[in-house]
Formats: C-alpha cells, sequence, structure tokens
C-alpha cells in the first residue's frame, strides 16, 4: 500500500480568490469553529508568524484566538480578517431560508 498523505487545505489556498471562497464557504456552516478552522488555514498557509505581526496580535493570542472551541472577540475577527486581505459582508437571506 502506498504512503498517503493528509490533507492540508493549506496547500491549496494559493490565491486571494480560492481564500474568499474557503472563508465563505465556511461562514456557511452553522459551527462557528468550521470558520475559525478555515481562519486556522488560512493563516498556515500565509504563515502564523506573518499573520500575527499584520493583525497586531502576538503569535501566541493568534494561536489561542483560533484554537478549536476558542471564543475569539469579534475585533480579533475583524484584525484576522483584514490582514488576511478579505472583509465580512452582509447580504440577505433568500426569502424561505431564515
Amino acid at each position: 500500500m502506498k504512503n498517503v498523505r493528509s490533507f492540508d487545505a493549506a496547500d491549496y489556498l494559493d490565491s486571494d480568490t480560492v481564500v474568499a471562497e474557503y472563508l465563505n464557504a465556511a461562514l456557511e456552516d452553522e459551527n462557528p469553529d468550521v470558520f475559525l478552522q478555515a481562519i486556522a488555514d488560512v493563516a498556515k498557509a500565509r504563515g502564523m508568524t506573518q499573520l500575527a505581526k499584520d493583525a497586531g496580535l502576538g503569535r501566541e493570542s493568534l494561536y489561542k484566538a483560533l484554537a478549536p472551541g476558542a471564543k475569539p472577540r469579534y475585533d480579533t475577527v475583524l484584525k484576522l480578517m483584514r490582514a488576511l486581505g478579505v472583509e465580512l459582508q452582509a447580504s440577505p437571506v433568500p426569502t424561505g431560508q431564515a
């Protein structure tokens, strides 16, 4: 049997468009941990140290904010999103899906 390499989403997050689509897909899930994991995947792809610096956070604080089950503050999430070069936007829910 051949060695099977485990899947790592960070290996495929190679453009701003792909990153935005990936984060949007994660936002569709009701579980907030899915979105935090998506941010962590993008952070890994971009470099955790650089993201922490760009967001004005300590590296350890970044890891804590993105840990499974973490409840980061809204301002922390906004700093991370801006540092990643993406923004959150609201759009109306199609009728009958609210």
